[in-house]
């Protein structure tokens, strides 16, 4: 029980100092101070600040999106709707004080660390690419490069400290969709070969 407060009090001070300070000048130390716990704490915890910020990402932001995304799961939805379910929430956020800063913060810190160690289902790739595949019937790994353009382009958007607005959100909601809902251009040709295979010399 003390190792769950602890961490929650973790998230709290953390998610405190971000209001004004940027993940890039955010100290371990400062935190723990904010906190008002061991210095070591968030090492303890979370082993790194950057999982201590995808814990804190993950905490906050995640619920926003868990059950629409869960219920598209439970069927097999079009690129629309899955489009759809991710964007709706924005305006919203965007207009909320407690979660416009959640949105910059995920956005930059996304795009700066291609690698973070995501845990929570809705934040990790291969859920998206099974539902891409089975929405399109692209293969997996056309599904993923997809989605890898997608949310590049998603979190240079909210990486910008802006207001959304419904014309930006529909225009994302409408590029996004054409580019997810591409043909499959790794599909085999007419003599079994894919495009990106150059023909025999003698064709």
């Amino acid at each position: 029980m003390a190792t769950d407060v602890t961490r929650t009090r973790l998230l709290d001070a953390a998610e405190r100092l971000l209001a004004t300070t940027s993940y890039a000048d955010l100290k371990v130390r400062a935190v723990c101070v904010e906190a008002g716990v061991n210095p070591a704490s968030v090492h303890y915890h979370f082993g790194s600040r950057e999982n201590l910020v995808t814990a804190l990402l993950q905490d906050r932001l995640g619920p926003v999106w868990a059950d629409p995304l869960d219920e598209l799961a439970a069927r097999h939805p079009t690129v629309r709707e899955i489009v759809d379910a991710i964007l709706a929430p924005l305006l919203r956020l965007s207009e909320n004080t407690s979660y416009a800063p959640h949105l910059t913060l995920l956005g930059g810190f996304v795009m700066t660390h291609p690698d973070a160690e995501w845990t929570a289902t809705w934040f990790r790739t291969d859920v998206w690419a099974t539902l891409l595949t089975h929405a399109t019937g692209v293969d997996e790994r056309t599904a993923r490069r997809r989605w890898q353009f997608a949310f590049s382009l998603l979190m240079t958007e909210l990486s910008i400290p802006q207001r959304l607005t419904p014309w930006n959100v529909a225009a994302l909601g409408d590029f996004l969709t054409a580019g997810l809902n591409g043909p499959n251009s790794s599909s085999p040709d007419s003599n079994g070969r894919s495009p990106a295979e150059p023909p025999p010399k003698d064709e």
